[in-house]
């Protein structure tokens, strides 16, 4: 069964860029939102195994979602998608409980290996 993944990210173009990475190596999108009010939302309606998230987003931002869902569901899987240069941003979204985090610019191996980590 594949490894169902949420999206979330205000550009069109980014959201597009991991889909077409995270379905290249057989996961499977399941959902998609373009800030994190819309994110927690539709987490708990979709219920996925794996959420991509940005951080710099309108309306909520990600670190804001994040705490959101992982507050309502300690199991959540949250992978925290980051410009460069980002540290403490980073160190924060994990100590809010963010699985795991990628910088971007990120490449398919980074999506890769992320992936493969949490596959079940």
């Amino acid at each position: 069964m594949p490894l169902k993944v949420m999206v979330v990210d205000d550009s069109a173009f980014m959201r597009n860029l991991l889909k077409k990475q995270i379905t290249s190596i057989g996961a499977e999108i399941v959902g998609e939102a373009e800030n994190g009010q819309e994110a927690i939302e539709k987490y708990f309606i979709i219920k996925p195994d794996l959420v991509f998230m940005d951080i710099m987003m309108p309306i909520m931002n990600g670190l804001d979602s994040l705490k959101s869902i992982v507050t309502r569901d300690k199991g959540a899987k949250i992978i925290i998608c980051t410009s460069v240069g980002q540290d403490k941003i980073v160190s924060d979204a994990v100590e809010s409980g963010a699985s795991d985090f990628i910088v971007k610019p990120f490449n398919e191996s980074d999506v890769t290996a992320v992936l493969k980590k949490y596959q079940v």
